[in-house]
């Protein structure tokens, strides 16, 4: 995770630009470019340029602040993840006080990993933006304040906090069949939801494995230092962070050359 947090802090220096995102997911990259060539222009026929949109949004454009929200969620939890596991083992106290830490930073990055897809998919619906947003922001605060709690750290209650935190994600769902509804047409929505899926997999994978400790329930102590149960769901984990970060850059992409007015100024 440590390798994972440089990684989203120099997409964070770079400014996270469509060429960051080739750097760091080239094969992904080449896929959606592949597939997006011809919904760039379909999705722009007929619609007004990148300034005309710029006028539109009070002359600054699509704000990019989303995109950061969720890099910055994402190496919060990268680096707290990476810490917790450095320093865990100095004292029982230690263990509770970072494996704490290390939940409330998975939450964190859910949270925050839902900034740019929401705001950008609902970019001329303000209401239901607000709305998503502020319902995940609580359930995030309520999953950290059941996670904080001293007992729910044991190994016992593995399998509660693996469905806590996929409940934070599958509560998704509504807001993507929303927003696919209300941007209906644009093959990029569909690139993205695409996209978001396969995260949503990698999510899913990396939880299977986290909590049924395959394979070294398998052969113990054949996997103790290397192919672990939790270093696969780290590696899942980070697969799952990196597709969420191109599906972003594609509804990103996607607002600023489609330059979709809304009638108003978005904030």
């Amino acid at each position: 995770h440590l390798g994972g947090f440089l990684l989203f802090l120099t997409l964070a220096v770079a400014g996270g630009g469509p060429e960051a995102a080739h750097e760091v997911a080239p094969g992904i990259m080449r896929f959606v470019v592949g597939s997006a060539n011809s919904s760039w222009k379909s999705d722009q026929s007929g619609l007004p340029s990148h300034d005309a949109a710029a006028a539109v949004l009070g002359g600054h454009g699509v704000p990019r602040w989303p995109r950061m929200v969720f890099l910055v969620g994402a190496m919060a939890c990268l680096a707290i993840s990476a810490t917790a596991h450095l320093l865990a083992c100095h004292s029982r106290r230690a263990t509770v006080v970072f494996w704490q830490l290390d939940y409330a930073g998975i939450s964190i990055m859910i949270v925050a990993s839902f900034v740019p897809p929401v705001y950008y998919a609902f970019l001329c619906h303000p209401p239901a933006r607000v709305a998503y947003l502020s319902a995940i922001t609580v359930l995030g605060a309520l999953v950290v304040a059941v996670l904080l709690s001293p007992s729910c750290s044991s190994p016992r209650y593995r399998r509660l906090r693996a469905t806590l935190f996929l409940a934070m994600g599958m509560s998704g769902v509504i807001p993507a069949v929303h927003a696919l509804w209300v941007n209906w047409g644009h093959a990029a929505c569909y690139l993205a939801l695409g996209l978001e899926v396969a995260m949503g997999l990698a999510y899913a994978v990396g939880a299977w494995f986290y909590v049924s400790r395959v394979p070294e329930k398998w052969r113990p102590g054949v996997f103790d230092v290397v192919g672990h149960s939790h270093q696969i769901f780290h590696i899942f984990v980070l697969v799952g962070a990196i597709t969420h970060y191109v599906a972003v850059a594609v509804l990103l992409d996607w607002r600023e050359k489609a330059a979709v007015s809304c009638g108003g100024t978005a904030s």
